[in-house]
C-alpha cells in the first residue's frame, strides 16, 4: 500500500473516497482533485485521508503535505480491485472513525451506508449525471437516500435525483465543476497542430472532445456530422476535429463515409492532457450538443480559452453556459438548429455578441466557475453535514 506521512492522531479526520486522483483524465478525476484541494484549504485543522480505487502510486501533490494521507488499490488486478478497495475503505473507517466520509462518486455509497449502520459515521456523495439517472440498483438507491448529504454538479442532475429518488430538496446541494485558469487560457492556434492536421492558420475549425462510445453518443458528434454538409456550402474550407477514443470509432468512420465527409473530418484520437489547451485554441468553435451531460467540464475549458461553445438545451450543459449567457444552446435533436448556430458563429454573425469577445468569455466563465467560487460552494455543502467549511 502507498501511504503518505500521517497527521497528528488527536486531530479530526475526514475521509475522501475517489475513483482516481491522477491515474486517468476526465471530468470526475478533475473534479476530485479540486475537491480534495478545497476541503484541505477549508479545514486546516483536520487531517484528510484520500482513498483512491484506481491510482497505483501516491501523487506528489498529496504526499508533500503532512496533513494528507493517501492510499490506493490501483496495483490490484481489475478482477480483484473492487473487493480490495471495499476492504480498504472499511478497514480505514473502522480504525480511524472519521468525522465524515466524502465520496466523489456514488458507486461507493453502499459501503458508506454499511459503515454508518455499524459506526454512526456521516457520509456525503457527489453525483455527476448518468451515474444517478435511471438507477435500478435497489441497494444503491437506498444508500443514496440514507446519505447525510447529496451533492449534484448541475440543476438538471439535482432535479432528476430529487424526482427519481423521492428526496427532499434541501438534502441535495449544488456544486458545479471548476476549471484551472492557468491550464486553459487563450493563445494563437498552435503551429504543431496546424502542421499535424494540415491546416492553414486561417482555416475555420469545429472541435468536439468526447469519449467515442456508443453509450455516450448523446454527446452530439453524430448530429454535428449530419449538420456539416450544409455548413460546408457556406464555409467550404471548415474542418471538424473530433478528439477522443473509444469503441464507437468504427461506426463514426462509417457515418463519415456515408456522408462523404472524409476530406473535412479528422478523428484525432486520444488527446493527452498537455495538448488539450492547444486543441481548444486550435478551434474557432467548440461544439457538443449533448442531451445526457451531467455538466460538461469541457465547456468550461473551451470558454477559458476564449472559444464560443454550442451546447444542448436538455441536460446539465445549460448550467455550464449559464443558461445561454456564455454559449449557444440548441435542441440536440434538431440538426438544422445545430447547423444554423455553427454557421453563424463561424461567420461571426451570431446575435450573441459575447461569442466574438474571447476576453469576455474567459472572464465570464471564471467569475461563475473559478476555483474560489468552487471552494466557497464546497464550504457551504460541508456546513450542511457539520463539516465546518465556512462560507
Amino acid at each position: 500500500m502507498i501511504l503518505a506521512v500521517s497527521g497528528s492522531s488527536d486531530r479530526r479526520v475526514i475521509h475522501i473516497w475517489v475513483p482516481e486522483f491522477e491515474s486517468a483524465s476526465g471530468g470526475i478525476q478533475s473534479f476530485s482533485r479540486f475537491f480534495v484541494r478545497a476541503v484541505g484549504e477549508l479545514l486546516p485543522d483536520t487531517d484528510i485521508v484520500v482513498l483512491s480505487k484506481n491510482d497505483a502510486t501516491a501523487p506528489p501533490a498529496i504526499t508533500q503535505s503532512r496533513r494528507f494521507r493517501f492510499d490506493c488499490c490501483g496495483w490490484w488486478s481489475q478482477r480483484d480491485r473492487t473487493a480490495a478497495y471495499t476492504l480498504q475503505l472499511i478497514s480505514y473507517a473502522l480504525r480511524e472513525r472519521p468525522a465524515l466520509i466524502l465520496s466523489t462518486h456514488v458507486n461507493f455509497v453502499r459501503v458508506a451506508r454499511w459503515l454508518k449502520l455499524i459506526s454512526g459515521c456521516c457520509y456525503a456523495a457527489v453525483a455527476h449525471g448518468v451515474d444517478v439517472w435511471g438507477l435500478k440498483d435497489r441497494q444503491l438507491r437506498h444508500a443514496l437516500r440514507c446519505a447525510d448529504r447529496l451533492i449534484a454538479v448541475s440543476h438538471y442532475t439535482r432535479d432528476r435525483m430529487i424526482d427519481e429518488l423521492s428526496l427532499a430538496q434541501e438534502k441535495v446541494g449544488l456544486l458545479p465543476n471548476t476549471v484551472d485558469p492557468a491550464a486553459f487560457e487563450p493563445a494563437p492556434k498552435p503551429h504543431f497542430l496546424l502542421q499535424r492536421f494540415g491546416l492553414a492558420a486561417d482555416q475555420p475549425v469545429i472541435l468536439t472532445v468526447a469519449r467515442l462510445d456508443s453509450q455516450e453518443s448523446y454527446k452530439g458528434y453524430d448530429q454535428v456530422l449530419r449538420a456539416l454538409p450544409k455548413i460546408l456550402r457556406v464555409v467550404p474550407n471548415v474542418r471538424y476535429i473530433i478528439g477522443g477514443r473509444g469503441p464507437d470509432r468504427a461506426r463514426i468512420e462509417a457515418l463519415i463515409k456515408q456522408l462523404r465527409l472524409e476530406s473535412c473530418v479528422t478523428l484525432a484520437g486520444y488527446i493527452p492532457d498537455h495538448e488539450l489547451s492547444g486543441f481548444y485554441n486550435l478551434c474557432d468553435v467548440f461544439a457538443m450538443p449533448s442531451k445526457g451531460e451531467g455538466f460538461g467540464i469541457v465547456f468550461l475549458e473551451a470558454l477559458s480559452c476564449g472559444k464560443p461553445v454550442v451546447a444542448g438545451n436538455k441536460d446539465g450543459s445549460v448550467d455550464a453556459v449559464l443558461n445561454g449567457r456564455l454559449g449557444v444552446l440548441v435542441d440536440p435533436d434538431n440538426v438544422a438548429e445545430i447547423e444554423t448556430a455553427l454557421t453563424q458563429i463561424l461567420q461571426r454573425s451570431h446575435p450573441l455578441k459575447i461569442l466574438r469577445s474571447p476576453e469576455e468569455l474567459r472572464r465570464g466563465v471564471l467569475e461563475a466557475y473559478g476555483y474560489e467560487q468552487f471552494k466557497r460552494t464546497v464550504g457551504e455543502n460541508l456546513e450542511e453535514v457539520g463539516g465546518g467549511g465556512g462560507k
